[in-house]
């Protein structure tokens, strides 16, 4: 796994509270501009990762995270959560995203040898980034809210501790609807990108409430696009489409009528042959119904304007 040497890595950290750059000492980290509160505190580790959190402005509380030694609040792995691999094979796979994580290294690789790739919410392998995560010629940064083999500090995504334009390509998969403000997040990660460096997000558009009380936002394909407008388009579209999206509710339907999640589950494996017809849909009809869209892009000087985004609806209910 090409997880970026700490040394390394630690010239690119920052304070969360000011932006300064971060100055390690024998304890931990600290911030180097004198007049923050954090200069003279250390930043406290936790699962064995600095956590470099903000806690006066975040949705994280320090007891909670150290007590639980840099653990995630919600249950992952274990039960129907394991799936087998017969079972990965009869659930809706996302080749949109392993197709778009080949572009995005193309696409960051043609401005540097060696790109620097910043994985937001990454303490788990989303689906269809395994080559992301096997390609020895870039740099992965990863962090979340909690502290995994696949992470190298613990952060809150609103206030990432990166210094200025730090980064080539940013992957943020499945993690946007989890955020309290989307357009702060969006605004941080054009703030540590470089000069045109790339970005690849997917973002659910018609999905049930997952990850309970961490879970806020949907968004339209066009929404998406509105969101990203300080980017420059490459691609968008549908990353799951509406047989996975009906699948989801057969799922849904099924636990809440019988209680039981494993109902649920078993009811969407039955169902699973569905999800081929993703690949029969039409695109225009698939991105009204999606049911998880993304947009690959550069960051750009130019920020879309809000006609524009009447030409860029994708959906069937257009009048042209």
């Amino acid at each position: 796994m090409p997880l970026m040497e700490p040394d390394r890595l630690a010239e690119l950290l920052s304070c969360p509270t000011c932006r300064s750059p971060l100055r390690s000492t024998g304890l931990g980290f600290i911030c180097s501009d004198g007049q923050c509160a954090m200069s003279k505190k250390v930043f406290p580790a936790a699962g064995g990762q600095p956590v470099l959190v903000d806690f006066a402005d975040s949705i994280l509380a320090e007891d909670e995270v150290l007590q639980s030694g840099g653990g995630s609040a919600i249950l992952r792995g274990g039960g129907m959560a394991r799936k087998s691999a017969v079972l990965r094979t009869m659930l809706p796979s996302n080749d949109v995203a392993e197709n778009n994580a080949r572009r995005l290294l193309a696409l960051a690789k043609q401005s540097v040898e060696r790109p620097v790739l910043l994985v937001v919410g990454g303490g788990s392998p989303g689906e269809g980034t395994a080559h992301l995560y096997d390609d020895p010629s870039i740099d992965l940064v990863g962090f979340d809210i909690y502290a995994s083999p696949i992470t190298q500090f613990i952060a809150d995504a609103h206030r990432i501790p990166l210094t200025d334009e730090s980064v080539d390509a940013v992957w943020v998969q499945a993690v946007l609807e989890h955020v309290l403000d989307p357009w702060a997040v969006v605004a941080e990660i054009h703030r540590v990108l470089k000069h045109r460096g790339v970005v690849y997000a997917e973002t659910p558009f018609m999905q049930q409430v997952h990850e309970g009380p961490y879970d806020f936002t949907r968004f339209t394909e066009s929404g998406h696009r509105w969101l990203f407008r300080k980017f420059d388009l490459i691609d968008s579209g549908v990353a799951l489409g509406p047989a996975t999206q009906f699948l989801w509710s057969v799922d849904h339907l099924v636990r809440s009528v019988l209680r039981s999640v494993r109902a649920g589950v078993l009811a969407k494996l039955a169902l699973f042959w569905i999800k081929y017809f993703d690949r029969l849909a039409d695109p225009r009809h698939a991105a009204d119904s999606a049911s998880a869209v993304y947009f690959l892009g550069r960051k750009s000087d130019r920020t879309l304007g809000p006609r524009e985004m009447i030409a860029h609806y994708k959906g069937a209910h257009s009048r042209r």
